[in-house]
């Protein structure tokens, strides 16, 4: 199936980002799941940072009955319209027939994305979803975040255009994409700074702490910041991608406090702090990492 067009000029946004970010600025603007995503632009499960859970548990013949299904939700929500319909139901009652008869997966299963068919779906999708997927894949710089629980993973991401325009992913262990608009590096760091301290735990500031990556080897870190990393709730690691490494940032979040760990260059031998820290210092850590570089 041939994929829709989505690398498009963000200029051909201009009026949709103009008219959503006035009327309210940051705000939500859709969701799809990791079926629909391969879909519409399968390239991007390869070449984007943003994870696929759902996808990478799955055999070469589930994606196959799970991407018919998720073309059958994008049509019907009208994420997507498709002009040849008609080679649109072939499709689909090509992939009940393959379900049915329960054929086993005799590979590596298909390529991401594909769907049992022998026509190309002439497929149109809307402006909402073209300026996502243009977003996630134009940004030069991205800010990723993992959120570490009992519970499992799951992640952030927040792809930096310009001091008023940010497309903030959220990922979630099951494969579902939230996307925001965000107007400002101080409402994505909002974001971000729930995503890694929930609870809101982080309370005031103390003192920093110069620790060397040996110590963080020997597990020799000093009592209070060996009991945040031993009782932590929730860890967060963050990491500014960009052509040259950025900052990392780790967080854990106990029942009663945070500490940050900052290391301003991968593998440097010195230059790493650890530190409680209060909400607005965490705020500003954060917002220091989205900010557009000829903002900094």
């Amino acid at each position: 199936m041939k994929s829709p067009e989505i690398d498009m000029e963000l200029q051909e946004f201009r009026g949709i980002l103009a008219e959503a970010l006035s009327e309210g600025g940051t705000q939500p603007l859709l969701r799809l799941t990791d079926e629909e995503i391969a879909i519409l632009d399968p390239d991007s499960l390869t070449e984007c940072v943003a994870p696929t859970p759902r996808i990478s548990a799955l055999s070469g013949q589930e994606r196959e009955w799970v991407y018919a299904t998720a073309l059958r939700s994008l049509v019907s929500r009208e994420a997507v319209e498709v002009a040849n319909i008609d080679e649109l139901d072939a499709v689909l009652r090509a992939a009940d027939a393959s379900s049915r008869s329960g054929d086993a997966d005799s590979g590596d299963g298909p390529d991401p994305g594909s769907i049992p068919s022998g026509v190309d779906l002439d497929m149109r999708i809307t402006p909402e979803v073209s300026l996502a997927l243009t977003l996630r894949r134009t940004a030069a710089r991205a800010l990723a975040v993992e959120q570490h629980t009992s519970s499992g993973v799951t992640h952030m991401l927040v792809y930096i255009h310009a001091e008023d325009l940010y497309l903030v992913e959220r990922v979630t262990g099951g494969g579902l994409h939230m996307f925001t608009l965000a107007s400002s590096a101080k409402d994505a760091a909002d974001m971000v700074q729930l995503f890694i301290d929930p609870f809101e735990v982080a309370d005031k500031d103390g003192r920093v702490q110069e620790i060397t990556p040996e110590q963080i080897s020997d597990d020799n870190v000093g009592r209070a910041l060996g009991e945040a990393i031993n009782n932590a709730l929730v860890v967060g690691q963050t990491v500014l991608l960009a052509d040259a490494p950025g900052p990392l940032l780790t967080t854990y979040a106990t029942d009663k406090a945070l500490w940050t760990v900052f290391v301003e260059k991968p593998n440097a031998p010195t230059g790493i702090e650890a530190r409680p820290v209060s909400r607005t210092t965490l705020r500003a850590m954060i917002a220091k990492l989205i900010t557009p570089a000829t903002q900094s």
